[in-house]
């Protein structure tokens, strides 16, 4: 199973016709990742040939929620379902580092039946194999982590031993860093069946007129952005059809 983060119709499109399985939409990738907005997420479900699990993270930064917080991705969850979704992707932490299970089962539940993933907050919680169990309990159905490294290739021991622990119990899916020249090796490392990547290039601005010295925020250059090529998602699949065979 090979899932593409797609923070864009364009990068929705390059997913779908590069061979992904499913996409987990999102916005503003450049902080981590947030909630895409309901027509985006509207096309891509009415789009058809791949699954769709949806970002809920209301802003960047930390994964400790405030009641107001929680509350508005209960919302989001719901319009998301409504919407036609296959999937959502939450997470949150204690300020002590451990999975916040009451904000957690409430997610879930919002859900209503439809796949839940505890994203990577998980990287950031003081014990993985604790806050497996946690998330397992609360009644989700996969785990996207990186181990706790900045990329999943540094994180094989730590995933490996979470593959293990979870068993057929939940999905542990690596991602970060995920591309081409590792995908296979992490997948034959970790014994994990999910794979989690961007399959971005750069792309450059149509805009003939540019004006300079301006920035909207970050990136600084408004003329450039990165999108999901098809090319490097072929590049994934191909990588993976040995262990597929």
């Amino acid at each position: 199973m090979l899932e593409i983060c797609a923070g864009s119709w364009d990068s929705v499109l390059a997913a779908r016709d590069g061979g992904a399985d499913r996409v987990e939409l999102c916005s503003g990738l450049a902080e981590g990742g947030l909630t895409p907005s309901v027509g985006l997420i509207r096309a891509a479900c009415g789009l058809g040939g791949l699954k769709v699990h949806v970002l809920i993270r209301p802003r960047g930064g930390d994964f400790l929620y405030t009641e107001a917080e929680v509350a508005l991705m209960e919302d989001d969850i719901r319009r998301a379902v409504d919407a036609g979704v296959d999937g959502v992707v939450v997470g949150s932490l204690t300020p002590d580092g451990d999975v916040d299970t009451a904000q957690l089962r409430r997610w879930v539940a919002a859900a209503g039946g439809r796949s839940v993933t505890f994203h990577r907050a998980f990287d950031l919680c003081r014990q993985p194999e604790q806050a497996l169990e946690a998330i397992i309990d609360c009644g989700c159905n996969r785990l996207l982590t990186s181990g706790q490294a900045d990329k999943a290739v540094n994180g094989l021991s730590l995933l490996a031993q979470l593959v293990t622990q979870a068993g057929d119990r939940l999905s542990v899916m690596p991602g970060s860093g995920v591309n081409a020249d590792n995908a296979a090796a992490i997948l034959a490392a970790t014994g994990a069946h999910e794979l989690h990547a961007s399959a971005r290039r750069t792309v450059t601005s149509r805009m003939r007129f540019r004006l300079g010295g301006v920035s909207m925020g970050q990136p600084a250059d408004e003329y450039t952005r990165l999108e999901t090529h098809p090319d490097e998602v072929r590049a994934i699949r191909r990588a993976l059809s040995g262990l597929q065979a």
